[in-house]
């Protein structure tokens, strides 16, 4: 199975960046939300991001940028880093005069996205006034700067992105209603890292790639029990809290080998799967039937009954389920890492070499992403960023 990465492009300024700086999809999970994507990106569709912080919100955006065909530039703008007084103007733009300070006129990011596409991240923190006048810019396709009266036309493709249940906010009267339904267009929603465990490894073998080199480990790698660990952990902070974790075991780990020991894994670990209760409404003579059928093939003097049994029950279950791993394990009552293992054992699981616990390499990436031009100007962490000098 190949593995698609997304990254940011490379610049220093984006050292203090608290966003993801990489999206691995070798998750079934993962890939079915990329295939999603990538339907979504060559349309004109207003597209929401809906994830927690460290999903790769911003890495979805840049993808569909890149994907969507347009020629202008990605700007990405944070509706948490400005002060409710300065993003009218940093959104819209003002000319000379408009507010105390405003020595000269300025386009705002939205003018700066022109002919490309315009990333707004953190949407819920968005002034109610300024939800209004947002909503008639994607209405209309036209801003007015602050202080001005002349309209500028818009050619923009717009993808908001929040980390809050923005339904709530409409019921809490947080967030407008009509903005909500004009945003809520083409919904995606980013699954946190907890839930798509296939990406957890591979993911880790980049951030030893990136930062091994860097350290004079060139050929790092993860032990068994540290890869047990990593796939047990709850990752709070998803995709950026992995990589500092990775970073970090590589600075104090012993021979270029990661162990348990070097992980600095803070909170709590994933509860373990527990299988299902054994069901309270099983035919009456099921247990009945079970035991002539053993008694048969004991009378029979059937050679490895046991495995034999193992074997037939975990290969029908599979097969009724279509090949499902979490059906056939919640039809058999076990958990679904203990299905896996039956399955190997039987020879039924094809791509064991998928198994998050086999240390291999990571699989060969197709680097989508690569062709972001750098970003330049003033970056703090939350800042806006663009792929030019502002206007």
């Amino acid at each position: 199975m190949t593995a698609h990465l997304l990254t940011l492009p490379d610049s220093p300024a984006l050292a203090l960046s608290i966003r993801a700086k990489a999206l691995l999809f070798h998750d079934p999970r993962s890939l079915a939300l990329l295939q999603q994507i990538e339907r979504l990106a060559r349309t004109e569709a207003t597209v929401l991001l809906a994830g927690e912080t460290g999903t790769g919100k911003e890495l979805v955006a840049r993808h569909v940028h890149q994907l969507s065909g347009r020629s202008g530039p990605f700007v990405a703008v944070n509706c948490g880093a400005f002060s409710e007084q300065l993003i009218d103007a940093e959104l819209f733009g003002h000319e000379a005069g408009a507010y105390t300070g405003a020595t000269g006129a300025r386009a705002g990011w939205f003018e700066a996205a022109n002919g490309g596409t315009l990333f707004l991240d953190e949407i819920g923190d968005l002034p109610l006034a300024l939800q209004v006048k947002l909503l008639r810019v994607l209405q209309e396709r036209q801003v007015v700067r602050l202080g001005a009266r002349r309209p500028v036309a818009l050619d923009v493709r717009l993808v908001a992105a929040t980390n809050v249940d923005l339904q709530r906010a409409v019921q809490a009267q947080h967030f407008r209603a009509d903005l909500y339904y004009r945003l809520n267009v083409a919904p995606l929603a980013l699954p946190p890292l907890r839930e798509r465990p296939g990406d957890i490894l591979p993911l880790a073998r980049h951030f030893i790639g990136v930062y091994g080199p860097k350290l004079g480990l060139a050929h790092a790698r993860l032990a068994p029990e540290a890869q047990a660990a990593l796939l047990q952990h709850a990752w709070p902070g998803n995709i950026r809290e992995l990589e500092n974790v990775v970073h970090f075991a590589l600075i104090v780990c012993r021979d270029g080998l990661v162990r348990r020991e070097d992980l600095r894994l803070v909170g709590h670990a994933l509860a373990p799967e527990r299988p299902a209760p054994l069901p309270l409404d099983a035919p009456p003579d099921a247990q009945e039937r079970l035991a002539a059928l053993f008694d048969t093939l004991l009378a029979e003097r059937t050679d490895a009954l046991y495995p034999l049994v193992e074997a037939t029950l975990v290969r029908c279950a599979y097969e009724a389920c279509n090949e499902n791993q979490v059906r056939s394990a919640r039809l058999l009552g076990v958990t679904r890492n203990t299905l896996r293992t039956l399955l190997k054992r039987h020879g039924l699981l094809v791509d064991a070499e998928a198994d998050a616990g086999a240390d291999t390499p990571a699989p060969a990436h197709a680097k989508i992403g690569a062709a972001a031009a750098p970003v330049r100007g003033p970056l703090s962490p939350g800042a806006p960023r663009h792929e030019h000098p502002h206007p």
